[in-house]
């Protein structure tokens, strides 16, 4: 009897969360009996040479998901999957086009890892509507949606007629025993060095204004003001001059590090005194689960969606309003004043462990293993 066979349909773009996840999926995946295909419509940053070997990696000739159709339509009717993922909204489309075009029954399945309302509350009109319009027409052919968290599925619901079981929720594959291996790894950075006692606070993520980091600053140079403290924040992005403009403009100058992108941010956040996450929207942000699951003290802002769930509405960590730099500057003073119990916040994010999320993408998917008689 063949296995079956999943194909996920994915852009790699960059160094982002998504191909993180997708990369942690593929590697817990290949570890089960079923075949993996993974049809990557852009093949950049250095996720790529982390799928796994054992994985039929298919790079399409198309370099957006809209013109990918024709090539995935040939792939469904010539290697006929038993099921598709398809990432993110564009593939989603693609993926549905393509079955439509290749005349196959191939089960599809999305995943939508972001607020959709909240990523595009600062587009024109014209543009929501037309994103609403796509989700309502095409998501409903979908075989089963899966959000990362509750509020994504809310989202969804709201935008959509679309209802569980059809859509889901499973959250990230964010922690993974390579994460908790690569936490121990020595960190070049002299604020970093045992024997430190000057706490450092900690931030993630693309310089780019959906992180918020402006706002960290402003935090931050309040909580200079009323003790010692550094911060350091890991991630490149076109506000990196601003975000250094501003730090200067505080006076904070001297204490705030910038790096830019680290191939081990782990190492960085076991050693931080506290993570901060300012974000103004998420899906369910990787970063903060991350943190949580090495037993850092975490803060964070209210923001849709993802970090309500996690902290419990805020009765695991501190959880504060968006772009409120008062109320995250007392929740920062706060946590480096009366540390939290590491082990609560690790016990908080135990449905983020890999091998957790794969078994529930591949129940969704209808490919989990028969259970032995």
């Amino acid at each position: 009897m063949s296995r079956p066979k999943l194909a996920i349909l994915v852009s790699f773009s960059g160094q982002g969360g998504v191909e993180r996840m997708v990369t942690n999926l593929c590697r817990a995946f290949v570890d089960t009996p079923i075949d993996l295909d993974v049809l990557l419509i852009k093949a950049q940053g250095p996720y790529v040479d982390r799928l796994p070997n054992n994985a039929n990696i298919i790079r399409l000739r198309a370099k957006h998901s809209l013109t990918s159709v024709w090539e995935v339509s040939r792939y469904l009717r010539t290697e006929r999957p038993t099921a598709l993922l398809a990432i993110k909204h564009r593939a989603i489309l693609a993926a549905l086009r393509a079955r439509r075009l290749a005349g196959t029954t191939t089960p599809i399945s999305g995943r939508l890892g972001t607020t959709v309302s909240a990523a595009l509350a600062s587009k024109s009109r014209r543009r929501q509507q037309s994103w609403y319009r796509a989700m309502r027409r095409h998501y409903p052919q979908l075989e089963t949606l899966v959000a990362v968290s509750q509020g994504v599925a809310d989202d969804v619901m709201a935008i959509t007629d679309m209802r569980p079981p059809q859509i889901t929720v499973v959250r990230n594959p964010t922690i993974t025993p390579e994460l908790l291996q690569a936490a121990e790894h020595p960190v070049d950075h002299p604020w970093l060095q045992t024997g430190s006692d000057i706490p450092v606070i900690l931030g993630v993520g693309r310089l780019t204004e959906q992180k918020d980091f402006p706002t960290l600053l402003s935090a931050f140079a309040l909580v200079r003001a009323q003790r010692q403290a550094r911060l350091i924040i890991l991630g490149d992005g076109r506000l990196r001059s601003d975000l250094l403009a501003q730090a200067e403009t505080l006076g904070v100058a001297e204490d705030v590090a910038l790096p830019g992108f680290q191939d081990n941010p782990w190492a960085w956040m076991k050693r931080a005194s506290v993570f901060a996450l300012s974000s103004r929207w998420e899906g369910s942000p990787n970063t903060l689960t991350e943190a949580m699951g090495l037993g850092v003290p975490v803060v964070s802002t209210d923001c849709p969606s993802g970090p309500k769930e996690l902290l419990d509405s805020g009765r695991v960590a501190p959880l504060v309003a968006m772009g409120d730099s008062e109320a995250l500057a007392d929740a920062l003073l706060s946590t480096l004043a009366h540390r939290p119990d590491g082990n609560d916040l690790v016990e908080a994010v135990s449905a983020y462990h890999q091998a957790s999320s794969a078994a529930g993408y591949l129940e969704v998917l209808g490919l989990a293993p028969s259970p032995e008689v």
